[in-house]
């Protein structure tokens, strides 16, 4: 069991990683070699500092993080995810990815997962109850590719800051790690808002903590005083023009009535669907007037990608 703690997720990746290659046991579930350690509680106290950028080593689609969060918060399991990460569809089944988080909490057999969070937050701040189910039992063990790694979340409201706790059963910390926690945060930061509580901390707590072998040589060359993940801008907006929100992101370029982060989201994924589509030039003049470190970090993800053929431009990590 180990138990990390850092300000921001570069350097809780970074120690992951570290730990991983100095104390982690080899196992290959599937037939696929890993190294593991059993029972890690990963700690991230100023959850606005989510997002892994530590290039050459280890690059982010800051697009696909955004997108993903996305979905995720839409209550989607649509195929437009694929857009932005291709290689996630050789875990669909007839075309749908048959974990997809956000149909289970926004809408488990009618259940707004999501909102009957916030309502029992509302009424009562000290409640134990404040719990989002991922983890079907009855559709989990049908034989589908894509079975959820996460269990649940968890949300706690302390003396007027809102601490969340995820708990995974299995996380490679080198591809999904990065991506969990850009998405786990951003909510965290989004109910925080609707309930009027400052962010608080966030756990993520994991069973199987793991490196696929093809990333443990590029995991041992991580520096050990990383670069701090920069502070992102707030994300908050009203719970009843939330959904709007997060459709009009997701489909428009300037999205009417985003702001800030919103807006900044909304021009990244304009830029990625032109890029993936092969018009390089209008994705870049599409980022170019977007401020924010997610879309300088794209702009160098364009950099690295460039030599690559346009039709390969949608892949992610």
């Amino acid at each position: 069991m180990i138990v990390l703690s850092a300000d921001d997720a570069n350097t809780l990746f970074t120690s992951a990683c570290r730990a991983i290659t100095n104390f982690g046991e080899p196992v290959s579930p599937r037939g696929l070699a890993t190294t593991e350690i059993l029972g890690a509680h990963l700690r991230l106290t100023r959850p606005r500092r989510r997002f892994v950028d530590m290039p050459p080593l280890r690059r982010l689609n800051p697009a696909f993080a955004v997108a993903e969060a996305l979905w995720i918060l839409s209550g989607s399991d649509e195929d437009w995810i694929f857009q932005y990460n291709q290689a996630l569809t050789r875990y669909a089944d007839d075309g749908v990815l048959q974990g997809a988080y956000g149909p289970r909490m926004r809408r488990w057999n009618g259940i707004d997962q999501l909102d009957r969070t916030r309502q029992l937050l509302q009424r009562d701040p000290d409640t134990r109850q404040a719990v989002i189910q991922l983890y079907d039992p009855q559709r989990d063990t049908r034989g589908h590719r894509d079975v959820p790694c996460t269990l649940s979340y968890r949300f706690y409201l302390r003396r007027g800051r809102l601490h969340m706790h995820t708990t995974m059963r299995s996380q490679d910390v080198w591809l999904g790690f990065p991506y969990d926690i850009f998405t786990n945060t951003l909510i965290q930061e989004l109910l925080a808002g609707w309930l009027g509580a400052q962010l608080g901390e966030y756990h993520h707590h994991i069973d199987s903590l793991h490196l696929y072998a093809e990333h443990f040589g590029a995991a041992e060359q991580l520096a050990h005083d990383p670069d701090p993940s920069p502070l992102m801008p707030q994300v908050a907006i009203p719970w009843t023009r939330a959904d709007r929100v997060v459709r009009n992101t997701i489909t428009e370029p300037r999205a009417p009535g985003a702001t800030g982060a919103w807006s900044a989201f909304a021009d990244m994924l304009a830029s990625y669907r032109a890029w993936s589509s092969g018009q390089r030039e209008r994705a870049r003049t599409l980022l170019a007037a977007t401020d924010g470190d997610l879309a300088r970090a794209l702009e160098r993800w364009y950099d690295h990608r460039a030599p690559v053929a346009a039709d390969q431009g949608a892949h992610a990590s």
